[in-house]
């Protein structure tokens, strides 16, 4: 299976904006008017958010790579985009890293207050859930496959994804990790969500076992890719560039890739993953030049 025509990872990244934004503010809409009151208000706020929406543009291209070709697709992407923005609402919070500043806005928190952040970032992962349930059923998917979805993305927001990884996280500053602990810490905080918008993609498409198996190690491989060009950047970015504050990590005593390896070493090393990644589509007979244009911007990415 492959791409109809190729194109390049800005024009698929621009389509996923587009189509995740236009999502994204109609469900900030009704859940505003839903929850009501400052609650509904910082969901709102939240979900308007700009970014550069690399979960949902991996929704779409590992979907198209696995032979599907259905619009409603975007929903999917979109609970994907939910989870993300919930933890990153909750990532700022003074209890977690007390960050004034994300995707060049004053964070949630700053916006509202902590309370109030606190209870948005909680009601986001149940409207992912919704959102997921409605785009399966415009997509026409059997409902133990729904089931299965929401395993999976709600798993990558619980104690075995994010949660655990954030955990981790915290309980690492100020101490020195090994690669081995660190990633550790990345294959649930940063990891896990990347593999599931890869596997959901699949899932959509009704992919047979042999490529929901590759695309779900190449989920794993781009995740941490993603992960380590992050911590390339805050070392090296400014937070003009970046939308948020740069040099964060370094000022909370963080082991990071960069810290660990080196910048140039941290930079071979993301390069690695994501050969290994393309390798796994490889090996299922699942090629796709868009999807390889993209995991190169991952491994590659500026901002």
């Amino acid at each position: 299976m492959s791409d109809v025509a190729f194109r390049p990872a800005s024009d698929v990244l621009a389509e996923a904006r587009e189509r995740v934004d236009a999502l994204l503010v109609a469900w900030a809409d009704r859940l505003e008017a839903q929850v009501g009151g400052r609650d509904g208000q910082a969901i709102g706020y939240a979900l308007r958010a700009p970014g550069k929406r690399v979960r949902p543009a991996l929704v779409f291209t590992c979907y198209e790579a696995a032979g599907g070709s259905h619009p409603a697709v975007a929903g999917i992407a979109a609970a994907v985009e939910i989870v993300h923005t919930y933890s990153l609402v909750h990532d700022d919070l003074p209890c977690m890293d007390d960050d004034d500043l994300r995707r060049g806005r004053p964070t949630t928190h700053r916006a509202f207050d902590v309370v109030t952040a606190t209870r948005a970032g909680l009601l986001l992962v149940p409207a992912a859930a919704l959102v997921l349930n409605e785009a399966s059923a415009a997509l026409g998917l059997a409902r133990d496959t729904l089931g299965a979805m929401a395993v999976e993305l709600l798993g990558a927001a619980g104690i075995e994804g994010m949660i655990g990884g954030q955990w981790l996280d915290l309980d690492a500053e100020g101490r020195t990790l090994g690669l081995a602990e660190l990633t550790e810490v990345h294959r649930g905080k940063t990891g896990r969500l990347i593999r599931a918008a890869c596997v959901l993609a699949g899932m959509a498409a009704c992919a047979a076992p042999p490529i929901m198996t590759a695309l779900g190690a190449f989920g794993e491989d781009i995740g941490l890719a993603f992960q380590i060009a992050d911590d390339v950047l805050d070392a090296t970015g400014s937070s003009e560039t970046l939308g948020k504050t740069a040099g964060r990590d370094a000022a909370l005593a963080k082991s990071t890739y960069v810290s660990v390896l080196g910048v140039a070493a941290a930079r071979r090393e993301a390069e690695r993953l994501g050969q290994s990644a393309l390798g796994h589509l490889a090996a299922a007979g699942l090629r796709s030049p868009t999807l390889e244009a993209l995991a190169g911007y991952i491994v590659t990415r500026s901002s």
